[in-house]
């Protein structure tokens, strides 16, 4: 009697990690000492327009995907500038075992340093299960801009389940939380209270010590967008919208990257 071979157990997601790591080059501009990545993390230095430098994640394989454990960390050092992008919307996707995916994202911001943390969407596809979290350490006088965007279904689809988190500490202190959930499982997050019937969703949040001396004023731009100051240095355009276009032209509407406020880099 002969014992069949076991069958291999479906793969349950890779994991992967990227580190990127920007610091001052000794003569006003700034150095990539680490820029690291595997898996789905391709990095890429960008030409730099001035002191600050610039670094595209291109993404070389399709993830997040269920069962998959991502992790991107990034640290500006004291008196350093770096500006982050992607040079497309990262699209979460069913994987073949019904695991959730995660992706985690940590950053330091040291004093004097200022960072653009500007990656495009995140799309969240039918069938897909994304836990996604974004924790933020600033020095008392770093500087931060950050954009999250999420797009609720591809044309056409329900959009997958979708967990996330954004956590901002100023001087060891907390300056943001928040936690949405969307899609199946998650109650009332197509009602009026939260998406009204919405597809895009996000939030522009800008720290800057400039706004302890001149603070934003609270105002609302337009039917589905708000300009809300935090109980800090610091302030938010929070927006939902038809399509990730529309959202982008809401949450720009602000102007707080404008005079007065951190200037691109």
């Amino acid at each position: 009697m002969t014992t069949a071979p076991a069958r291999p157990e479906p793969a349950s997601g890779i994991r992967a990690t990227a580190r990127i790591v920007a610091a001052p080059d000794g003569r006003g501009g700034t150095a990539l000492p680490v820029l690291d990545g595997a898996g789905p993390f391709a990095l890429r230095r960008l030409r730099a327009y001035g002191p600050g430098a610039r670094v595209a994640l291109v993404g070389a394989m399709s993830a997040p995907l269920g069962g998959d454990r991502l992790t991107l960390t990034a640290e500006v050092e004291d008196g350093a500038a770096l500006r982050f992008s992607t040079t497309a919307a990262t699209i979460a996707l069913p994987g073949r075992t019904g695991a959730p995916a995660t992706y985690d994202t940590r950053i330091r911001v040291g004093d004097g340093a200022t960072l653009h943390w500007l990656p495009e969407p995140l799309i969240s596809a039918r069938g897909s299960d994304l836990r996604s979290t974004t924790r933020v350490e600033l020095a008392p006088t770093a500087r931060l801009v950050l954009r999250e965007e999420q797009i609720l279904g591809r044309a056409g689809e329900p959009p997958g389940r979708l967990s996330a988190r954004l956590t901002v500490h100023r001087d060891g202190r907390p300056l943001f939380d928040q936690e949405l959930c969307y899609g199946p499982g998650a109650p009332g997050w197509d009602g009026g209270a939260v998406l009204g019937g919405h597809r895009a969703v996000g939030q522009l949040l800008v720290v800057d010590p400039a706004f302890e001396d001149a603070p934003v004023a609270p105002r609302v731009l337009g039917a589905t967008a708000v300009l809300a100051p935090l109980a800090g240095p610091a302030a938010v355009v929070s927006a939902v919208a038809p399509d990730g276009l529309q959202l982008r032209k809401a949450l720009e509407s602000g102007d707080l990257t404008a005079d007065g406020a951190i200037q691109a880099i």
